[in-house]
């Protein structure tokens, strides 16, 4: 996937963006990052996406930014992710030859079906990680974009995004992350790159649970979905133990953090945020700052 979901296409390019954005595309909001800028504080902002009306979500990011270079990362929720097997054609060929493949494991109709792909250095097969978006989304994305007078730098998912939490350690992490509402994202990430993905259902309201509810075996049950994502990572992927266990949760995080470091050996530390969707909007912005390098 390079430096981005769609990366860099020129019918995206505006002139004189002033600013540069971090931007979080949720299931019904999106969020902004800014870094701290002269005279200015860092600030995180969430406005209301409704029924995917793009023009006037991004008009009221205009209205508070200005025009800006913009990275956005889109949420599980507007994406399709899943693996299939790397089709034995020239690498040009590839995404072509892969709609064919995961045509009947995803919901979009084969014409409006973008997709694209990364690899991990450790796969243990031939398959491939493929993620698949609606192409009329991006579509809309993009043309609201354009006539407002942002320009698009790239356009990444969540499992790609996190990479950069771990970018300068050479040990593997564990990263749990849970956005309100939807599945749990257990990744592996070591030096920057992505390992290993998995999406386990059944947590999905884990940021309300109490912190009594999490003493009595919501949090060892979290616990044995991580180490059964450890168990594939070193026996399927044939790789030395996690060195670390980080949360990025909301809730009780806390709480949590404490109940699962007493199930392993390692070191188990929450991440610091202001709300998961917002953090990962920094992120949009760390991906953007170190494209531009």
């Amino acid at each position: 996937m390079n430096s981005g979901f769609v990366n860099k296409l020129a019918f995206w390019r505006t002139a004189e963006a002033s600013a540069k954005l971090g931007v979080f595309v949720d299931t019904d909001s999106v969020w902004v990052y800014q870094s701290e800028t002269s005279g200015q504080a860092e600030s995180y902002t969430k406005f209301p996406l409704i029924k995917q009306n793009w023009n006037e979500t991004f008009n009221d990011i205009k209205q508070k930014f200005g025009t800006a270079t913009v990275q956005i990362v889109m949420s599980a929720s507007h994406y399709q992710s899943l693996q299939a097997e790397k089709p034995n054609v020239e690498p040009a060929e590839i995404n072509q030859a892969l709609i064919w493949t995961v045509k009947d494991m995803v919901s979009e109709p084969v014409a409006n079906i973008h997709l694209d792909y990364f690899e991990s250095s450790v796969s243990a097969n031939t398959k491939i990680n493929v993620v698949v978006v609606a192409r009329d989304k991006l579509v809309a994305i993009a043309s609201a974009c354009e006539e407002l007078g942002f320009t698009i730098a790239g356009i990444t998912i969540e499992e790609l995004v996190l990479t950069h939490i771990f970018d300068a350690d050479n040990m593997a992490h564990m990263l749990v992350t849970h956005l309100p509402h939807q599945e749990l994202l257990f990744t592996v990430i070591k030096a920057g790159e992505s390992l290993m993905q998995r999406r386990v259902r059944g947590f999905n309201e884990l940021q309300g649970v109490k912190e009594q509810d999490l003493s009595a075996g919501l949090a060892d049950n979290l616990s044995l979905e991580i180490q059964r994502s450890m168990d594939y990572f070193e026996s399927q992927l044939r790789q030395a133990p996690v060195a670390a266990i980080n949360l990025l949760t909301e809730g009780k995080q806390a709480a949590l953090t404490k109940l699962v470091a007493a199930n392993f050996n390692q070191a188990v530390t929450m991440v610091e945020h202001q709300g998961v969707a917002a953090y990962l909007a920094k992120l949009a912005f760390v991906e953007l700052s170190r494209s531009e390098v």
